[in-house]
């Protein structure tokens, strides 16, 4: 399967995949729609290996130069080329105007605090 999937990274070289099927064979269910695949998925298979001995080695760059056997610097420009494929998900976005007002509006702010949250969107 593995395999396959990657023979289908290929193919596209590098465009968008829509998956407008997804199959739960154990569960007999099917969904369908129009599917964007996750960031992670899209990078090649070394790269998801890449990534995946990442995470495992909690970070530590010293233990992958150990399991890839090459030098930090060779690391450090993987992990940024891989860096620079993936979009950033912000975790803890800025409120939007609307939202300070309406948070405003429901008592769960002071008038001082939504001008201090209003004065930091720029």
């Amino acid at each position: 399967m593995a395999r396959e999937w990657q023979e289908l990274l290929e193919l596209t070289r590098d465009q968008p995949i829509m998956v407008e099927r997804v199959r739960l064979p154990q569960k007999d269910i099917a969904v369908e729609g129009s599917f964007e695949l996750p960031q992670l998925a899209r990078l090649d298979a070394s790269d998801q290996i890449f990534v995946a001995a990442f995470v495992r080695s909690h970070g530590s760059i010293k233990e992958m130069e150990r399991v890839f056997g090459v030098s930090y610097p060779t690391i450090k420009a993987r992990l940024n080329r891989i860096a620079a494929r993936l979009e950033f998900v912000d975790i803890d976005p800025k409120p939007t105007q609307s939202d300070v007002i309406e948070r405003l509006r429901a008592g769960e702010l002071t008038a001082e605090e939504a001008i201090a949250e209003l004065g930091g969107l720029t």
